[in-house]
């Protein structure tokens, strides 16, 4: 009984830890529309739009669009075209799953 307790245990690590890095690397691939689009996807003045909290079905189709060359863009179609489609998944998901609100507020020159 202890042992399988202690297998249990181990079963549980393993896969909060494969969670916890699976989570990490979906945010880092968030994280390379954070330049323009804003921090967790919340632009500043709306320019370009923000992506936080919109709907995960809507992400996913503009982001496909965007790779395919359906919908026109200045830099969206090729920075699209280097993700897979499970990541632009992964993408979309994050995205839909941040609470929408105002950008945050630059910290202070010193």
């Amino acid at each position: 009984m202890k042992a399988l307790l202690i297998g249990a245990g181990c079963v549980a690590l393993v896969a909060t830890q494969a969670w916890a890095q699976d989570a990490n690397q979906t945010r880092s691939l968030a994280a390379t529309c954070f330049a323009c689009h804003g921090n967790d996807g919340r632009s500043v003045g709306g320019i370009p739009p923000s992506l936080a909290g919109r709907d995960r079905a809507e992400l996913l189709k503009i982001l496909k669009d965007f790779k395919e060359g359906k919908r026109p863009a200045t830099i969206m179609h090729q920075h699209a075209k280097g993700y897979s489609d499970q990541q632009l998944e992964r993408i979309a998901d994050y995205f839909a799953k941040i609470k929408p609100g105002p950008a945050a507020a630059a910290p202070a020159a010193r």
